[in-house]
């Protein structure tokens, strides 16, 4: 199940990225503002999604099964969401692009999450405690509220979010 909230955190990842993109094709305050507002739409529905799926995987009591091609796999991952992190928002910072910057913590996010799956398949694998895994979701579901709110342009449209969700 964690492998499974990882591949869709990534899509979310790739959506951001191509906002970035796109904002960076064209010019003009008001596309940045839409890329800003995009993006701040995938942390929500990351947030929604990593509320909703710890909640019932801790209420059901759901004990996943571990895999060590995916250990080793998210491992990777993270090493590789950090390092492009910081690439992000150190570009973003010398071109002055709030959408850079803002995608960058979004791969921060992705490599935070990554390394939150990681640590709850390792305590699955060697401890049992098929329970780590969602109590680290519900950490980085405060990060993802706490980017929401500090997004540079935080009138965020909710109407444009659920838009964007659908």
């Amino acid at each position: 199940m964690a492998l499974a909230g990882f591949a869709l955190d990534s899509l979310i990842e790739i959506g951001a990225s191509t906002v970035v993109i796109w904002e960076l094709s064209g010019t003009g305050e008001e596309r940045q503002r839409r890329g800003l507002r995009l993006i701040g739409c995938a942390f929500a529905a990351l947030a929604v999604y990593l509320l909703v799926q710890s909640t019932v995987v801790l209420a059901t009591g759901y004990h996943p099964h571990h895999s060590v091609p995916g250990i080793i796999w998210t491992a990777i991952t993270a090493v590789v969401m950090f390092a492009l992190a910081a690439g992000k928002a150190r570009i973003g910072r010398a071109l002055g692009n709030p959408v850079l910057r803002t995608e960058g913590r979004v791969t921060l996010i992705d490599g935070l999450l990554a390394v939150a799956v990681l640590v709850g398949l390792g305590l699955n694998a060697l401890l049992g405690w098929w329970w780590a895994d969602p109590l680290a979701g519900y950490v980085l579901v405060g990060y993802a509220i706490r980017e929401v709110r500090g997004a540079p342009h935080p009138e965020v449209d909710q109407d444009a979010c659920r838009r964007s969700q659908a």
